[in-house]
């Protein structure tokens, strides 16, 4: 009814990064906003107005999946009206109707119309590709880190896999670190089903830093990088070992920007990898303040640089114990990344040449954080897989 006005608050300064971002509705004639989300310990994404002005649907993270809510408007009251295993995204109203995007573990993203808490689907754009490919079967991953606390995640098995064999084995990590591996076929979840479809199992961890299991789990690597989360992928590599799904001789790990750094973390860590891939990274965190976009966490979680020296030299030791690391890895980024600068990845090929560390770097002219080049796209799906299959398979 034009009374007030919705908007999307993040954390306070500090805890930037960690993005849990509170529903605020102010009076559009000015006044104190409230905080709609309080009493919710997730990150919500998206909001519409339904078209009585009593209340807001908004879909809300939570551990894997993506659910629609209802806010009351006169209470601040959330009460789930769509949950299930999918992720739901980028609500839109019109005309006194709702839709959204869908996807699960099967699909695709679809535009699904929201009537009376019940989900309608009205697209079908993906339906005819998805009938040319087989997708391999998803799994709960539910086990313990170091310390004791619990971490989620997921194994894409390859297609038509056999119980019971062992298989080369991957841990892709997703990036931000806020974010999430999620129940769909969507997004940097289809990267995982990509390479499975290769032979492999691909573990996606949702390592704490990860959005999706409240504030507190999102804030736990507050100004330490490389350890809790390291901690929680080696025990996922554990975990896939110890129920039998992935061949301790054959492990793998990679990922895209925080994922590409978590791979440098790792690799500095534990030498029990194979090989790794470590796309828009960085591991000299040091040389990143001032050359990417970040400034704002940098100054308020660390303090710059002058102020808090160790603590950078501390979250740079990939770099600075370049000699810890015997993994042979490819390197690669955007020529016009301004996320993660791609001199990340370049000092880190550079140090492992050094070392005389099989190394590779891939630079694509052109391109930024997320490429859009179809033939880019391409040429780097199948440079990944080739530097996968050449040592595992």
């Amino acid at each position: 009814d034009g009374s007030g006005i919705a908007y999307f608050e993040g954390l306070e300064p500090k805890y930037e990064a960690y993005a849990q971002s509170r529903l605020m509705l102010v009076p559009a004639a000015g006044g104190k906003p409230r905080n709609l989300s309080a009493s919710l310990d997730r990150a919500v994404s998206s909001f519409v107005f339904a078209a009585d002005s009593t209340s807001m649907q908004v879909t809300v993270e939570d551990d894997g999946a993506s659910y629609v809510a209802n806010v009351d408007l006169r209470d601040a009251s959330i009460r789930p009206i769509a949950r299930g295993r999918f992720v739901a995204t980028n609500l839109a109203s019109g005309g006194g109707h709702i839709a959204l995007q869908y996807s699960d573990p099967t699909s695709l993203r679809e535009i699904y119309a929201l009537d009376g808490g019940q989900l309608r689907k009205l697209s079908a754009h993906n339906e005819d590709f998805l009938k040319e490919v087989v997708v391999g079967a998803t799994q709960d991953l539910r086990f313990k880190s170091q310390g004791g606390t619990e971490v989620h995640g997921y194994a894409v098995m390859p297609p038509n896999a056999v119980a019971g064999r062992r298989y080369p084995t991957i841990l892709w990590i997703h990036g931000g670190p806020n974010g999430q591996d999620d129940d769909s076929l969507a997004g940097g979840q289809y990267q995982r089903h990509l390479l499975a479809g290769g032979g492999y199992v691909v573990v996606g961890i949702n390592y704490r830093g990860s959005s999706g299991r409240g504030s507190v789990y999102a804030k736990a690597i507050l100004a330490d990088w490389g350890h809790k989360e390291v901690e929680d992928i080696l025990a996922a590599a554990d975990h896939v070992v110890a129920i039998g799904l992935a061949d301790p001789k054959r492990l793998g790990i990679g990922g895209w920007s925080y994922g590409g750094i978590l791979t440098d973390y790792t690799i500095a860590t534990d030498g029990r990898f194979k090989v790794a891939f470590s796309g828009a990274g960085s591991a000299n965190q040091l040389s990143m303040y001032g050359s990417d976009q970040y400034i704002l966490q940098y100054n308020n979680e660390l303090g710059p640089p002058w102020k808090s020296e160790a603590l950078w030299l501390k979250l740079s030791y990939p770099f600075f114990h370049a000699d810890r690391i015997h993994t042979p890895t490819m390197f690669m980024g955007g020529l016009m990344d301004f996320n993660v600068p791609v001199a990340g990845g370049e000092q880190m090929y550079q140090a492992l040449r050094t070392m005389g560390v099989p190394t590779e770097l891939v630079v694509y002219p052109g391109e930024h954080h997320g490429f859009t080049k179809p033939s880019f796209l391409k040429d780097r799906a199948e440079r990944m897989a080739a530097w996968y299959d050449h040592y595992l398979q």
